[in-house]
């Protein structure tokens, strides 16, 4: 067993941004075990400010190039909240359509090239090219897949331009419809293959009992709309978020921490496995249940494993939707509501890939945003990856400082971390020179 640690990794690899691991064990003890973020904040709240109700979709799409889909959506959602915009059903089954896809998009960009080399002995998807070329090549057509959809549906695979408030500004044709019907139904025989390689790799084994918080549907797997639910217990409005979901700066992080009941919780595909397992298409369960993926589910490394599964309801579930919208028959009167401009408040809650995103916007008569506030999936995970930290460091002890510095990592990268996208704080401490 370790006896002493001076461990820093800085930055972690294969996550989205900048972040550091530093662990520091003195006789046994452990001194600092932190996941440090150094990125400079980026003032997103601040650029809202004044600007015109038509703008913060866009403006905020650009949080992220992954959650484009789903930031223009919170905020979709904020600003038709504010205004009193009701979608009619065509626009609410086109939007779970191509929010769907962001999350087979960026499930399998984590499952395949940032999670798949920790389970299979290399560095990076790179050796995988010439080692494993089927799981490249499957990551590569079911991730082309995906953007092609966004693409059809909002306009271009990433930032999309047709979503805005109150509807679309162009609709997918009939013939657009079908082919994405096509596309979807030819991704199956990936998925199997899949499954085949996924059931060979083993997670580690570890569990940390904590609160899973995402939104719910009485009768959807919900990613773009519902209540806020807690594994504890609790559901409430999205509106009142603030109510349960609280933030704090810690020193060591220009992204915030959050709690709610407890003093740490998880967002994220586990998490809405964990709250919405029964919502799930009967073919995303029978594969949860090949991988060994039974609810409630406290693994961590679990996360890897409930992505795919979301990825293979995803396909099911647009399938029916395309369905659906075809039976319907498409609209073009139907492509938007009204939008009349007034004074109010609106929160915008979706399930980002990495799990719940909150956008709450004040706005003046005029349609000026007065104030804004965003709480980003990674923000909230922060303090939930320490608590794991500190509870898999004992268990892991008696591991070489080169073992304990990977499982460590991949611990981390099993949350599959937006790290640039939850950095908006920034302590500024004021001198007066008098």
């Amino acid at each position: 067993m370790a006896e002493n640690l001076n461990i820093e990794v800085t930055p972690i690899s294969r996550v989205e941004g900048h972040g550091d691991l530093v662990i520091n064990m003195k006789n046994r003890k452990i001194e600092t075990l932190i996941l440090r973020i150094p990125e400079s904040p980026r003032f997103f709240e601040a650029m809202l400010v004044g600007r015109n109700w038509t703008e913060p979709s866009h403006i905020t799409s650009r949080i992220c190039g992954i959650c484009s889909v789903a930031h223009t959506y919170a905020s979709i959602k904020a600003t038709e909240t504010a205004m009193g915009v009701k979608p009619n059903n065509q626009l609410i089954k086109l939007r779970k359509l191509i929010f769907h896809h962001e999350c087979v998009q960026s499930n399998v960009l984590h499952v395949y090239f940032l999670a798949a080399p920790d389970f299979l002995g290399v560095g990076s998807v790179f050796p995988l090219i010439e080692t494993n070329p089927e799981v490249v090549n499957i990551a590569l057509r079911l991730k082309k897949m995906a953007n092609d959809m966004v693409r059809i549906i909002g306009g271009r695979a990433v930032h999309p331009i047709t979503t805005v408030v109150g509807g679309f500004t162009k609709l997918p044709t009939e013939d657009e419809m079908y082919q994405m019907r096509d596309m979807l139904k030819s991704a199956y025989p990936d998925l199997e293959k899949s499954l085949k390689i996924l059931k060979t790799l083993k997670m580690p084994s570890f569990e940390r009992e904590t609160e899973y918080l995402s939104i719910t549907d009485k009768n959807d797997y919900a990613l773009y709309d519902g209540d806020i639910k807690s594994s504890d217990g609790w559901i409430i409005n999205d509106q009142d978020y603030l109510t349960k979901i609280k933030e704090k700066v810690v020193q060591h992080s220009t992204g915030k921490h959050c709690w709610a009941s407890r003093d740490s919780f998880m967002v994220g595909a586990l998490a809405r496995v964990n709250n919405n397992f029964d919502k799930l298409s009967d073919n995303a369960k029978n594969y949860a249940e090949e991988l060994g993926l039974k609810v409630p589910c406290y693994n961590t490394f679990m996360n890897n494993f409930a992505q795919f599964v979301e990825v293979i309801h995803s396909v099911d579930d647009s399938i029916k939707l395309i369905e659906s919208i075809l039976d319907d028959g498409l609209d073009k009167d139907k492509a938007m509501v009204d939008v009349k401009v007034k004074a109010g408040r609106g929160v915008g809650v979706v399930e980002a890939p990495r799990g719940l995103l909150i956008h709450d916007y004040a706005y003046d008569e005029t349609g000026k945003v007065l104030k804004a506030n965003l709480i980003i999936p990674t923000n909230m995970n922060y303090a939930n990856i320490e608590k794991d930290m500190q509870a898999y460091l004992p268990q892991i002890i008696s591991k070489s400082e080169d073992e304990i510095r990977f499982d460590m990592e991949m611990l981390i990268r099993a949350y599959d971390p937006c790290i640039s996208c939850s950095t908006h704080m920034l302590n500024v401490k004021l001198i007066n020179n008098k």
